[in-house]
C-alpha cells in the first residue's frame, strides 16, 4: 500500500537518509527503531510529504502519493483543547468539505458528525464525545487523534512517536489500537517508535534504522540491540 523507494534526504551538506527502500502492506503495522538521530522522523516526514527528498519516489496503491492519501499522528497530539472531541474529530474531513463549512464547525455536515461519532465509537471514547478535548488525559486524547485519522478515510497512517509522552498502561492501549485497526480496517501503519518491546509485542514487522540506512527489516523477535551504541562507555572526570 505504501511504498518509499530509494528515498535519500539531505539536510544543507548532510546526508541524513541514504537509498531507502520501505513497503508497508495493507493490513501491516510496520514499526521504524533506531537510536536519536538515526533518520527515523525524517523517514516518516519524507513519506509524509513534509521533509524534500533528494532522490527517490513515494506512492500509495501504486499511485504518487496525494495530500489524502495519508493521515499523520503525532507525538504532539494537536488537538483543539477548547473544542469537543468531536469536533476535533470532525476536523478528519475537512478536506472533503466546502471552505465555508471547514471554517465554522457548528456548519459540519450532520452526516459528517454521524461518521465521527462511528470514528469515537472504533477507539472506545464516544461516551466522550461532547466533552472539551482538554478534559481527556494523554492515552485518551491520543485516541481522539486516531479517530480523526480514521476520518480522513486514508488507507496509511503515519505515526510519529505516539506513545512516547505517555504512561505505560496508555502507550499499551494505543499501540494495540493502531495494530488492530490495521488488521480490521486493512490499514498500512507506519509507526516511528523509541520502545523496542512494544514494537515486538504489537508490529507485524520491523525496520532498524542506523546512520540513515537500513540495518534490519523482518520479524519482529530478532534482536535490535545493534540499533542503540552502548553508553556505558563515558569520559570519567
Amino acid at each position: 500500500m505504501l511504498a518509499l523507494t530509494d528515498i535519500a534526504v539531505r539536510y544543507g551538506d548532510r546526508d541524513v537518509l541514504h537509498g531507502i527502500d520501505v513497503t508497508v502492506a495493507a493490513g501491516e503495522l510496520l514499526a521504524v527503531l533506531g537510536a536519536n538521530g538515526s533518520g527515523k522522523s525524517t523517514l516518516l516526514r519524507a513519506a509524509a510529504g513534509l521533509a524534500p527528498t533528494t532522490a527517490g519516489t513515494v506512492t500509495v496503491d501504486g499511485r504518487t502519493r496525494r495530500n489524502l492519501d495519508i493521515a499523520l499522528i503525532f507525538q504532539q497530539i494537536h488537538l483543539v483543547r477548547r473544542r469537543s472531541v468531536l469536533d476535533n474529530v470532525c476536523a478528519g474531513a475537512l478536506g472533503r468539505l466546502p471552505l465555508r463549512r471547514s471554517l465554522v464547525p457548528a456548519l459540519f455536515p450532520r452526516a459528517v458528525r454521524e461518521e465521527a461519532m462511528a470514528c469515537l465509537d472504533r477507539v472506545g471514547l464516544a461516551h466522550r464525545a461532547h466533552d472539551r478535548a482538554g478534559t481527556l488525559s494523554g492515552g485518551q486524547q491520543q485516541r481522539v487523534a486516531i479517530a480523526r485519522a480514521l476520518h480522513q478515510r486514508a488507507p496509511v497512517i503515519l505515526a510519529d512517536e505516539p506513545v512516547s509522552a505517555l504512561d505505560p498502561a496508555a502507550a499499551e492501549q494505543v499501540l494495540a489500537l493502531l495494530a488492530e485497526l490495521a488488521h480490521a480496517e486493512n490499514l498500512a501503519v507506519l509507526a516511528v517508535l523509541h520502545q523496542p518491546d512494544l514494537a515486538r509485542r504489537y508490529a507485524n514487522r520491523l525496520v532498524g534504522l542506523r546512520d540513515g540506512r537500513i540495518v534490519l527489516d523482518g520479524d519482529p523477535g530478532q534482536p535490535v540491540d545493534s540499533l542503540y551504541p552502548s553508553r556505558a562507555l563515558q569520559e570519567v572526570p
